[in-house]
């Protein structure tokens, strides 16, 4: 297990840094592609191989940023040299300050998001670490889940039913393992005024889901099928 002394952010102090480029998904992309090298020293002999792997990794990590400048690609590339658990932890640690919250969001963002929610107590904005987020969810009631995402740097808020499974599944959104439940929501069909229902089987905590998420792929995938 990796432990890296990440950022814990209260908040009121979601400012990003100017020089931050890394979002919560590709730190978690990162942060695996570390495991994968810790894993390989411990199970491989061979050094071409382990020099390959590194590589990869490496090569994979660049692959999620489409422009990186000199200084950036300065910071990612201390990757290549992962070995030990301490180097994974160390590297990931220096990353912290580069890392992008999520964008700023207030009481009065989620009420405008969701204007004919009657009585809607929001998410606890005061206890999410914007740093480590992708998206926010939470739960009104037994059965009524709220999500917003930022989907082409635009807020968006959807509204649905959420059906909690008594067995684990595979997430739509971050593509793990894990405890789901059922998200279902109304949208307009194309050119017409009918809803139909769309929806698909997400994690139950959004706080472990914005941990395993590693690309926003598929969020922005399960976002826009309700924005049709």
């Amino acid at each position: 297990m990796i432990h890296a002394t990440e950022t814990d952010n209260p908040i009121n102090r979601a400012v990003e840094n100017p020089k931050a480029f890394i979002r919560n998904d590709q730190y978690n992309f990162i942060k695996d592609q570390t495991k994968i090298l810790v894993v390989g020293q411990t199970s491989a002999t061979d050094a071409e191989v382990l020099s390959v792997l590194r590589h990869l990794a490496h090569e994979k990590v660049f692959k999620q940023f489409p422009i990186l400048t000199d200084q950036q690609k300065k910071i990612l590339n201390p990757l290549i040299q992962v070995k030990e658990l301490s180097d994974a932890e160390s590297f990931l640690e220096q990353l912290q300050p580069y890392i992008v919250p999520f964008k700023a969001v207030t009481a009065d963002n989620v009420k405008k998001l969701f204007p004919k929610a009657k009585k809607l107590k929001g998410p606890k904005l005061e206890n999410t670490n914007f740093y480590k987020t992708s998206y926010l969810a939470w739960t009104e009631s037994a059965n009524l889940m709220y999500l917003v995402a930022d989907l082409t740097d635009q807020l968006i808020g959807v509204q649905g039913s959420f059906t909690r499974s008594t067995k684990q599944g595979i997430c739509t959104i971050c593509n793990s393992h894990s405890q789901v439940g059922l998200f279902i929501a109304k949208t307009k069909t194309s050119g017409s005024e009918q809803f139909i229902k769309r929806g698909n089987y997400i994690c139950q905590d959004a706080e472990v889901c914005n941990g395993q998420v590693k690309t926003l792929d598929r969020l922005n995938d399960f976002v826009g099928q309700f924005q049709k």
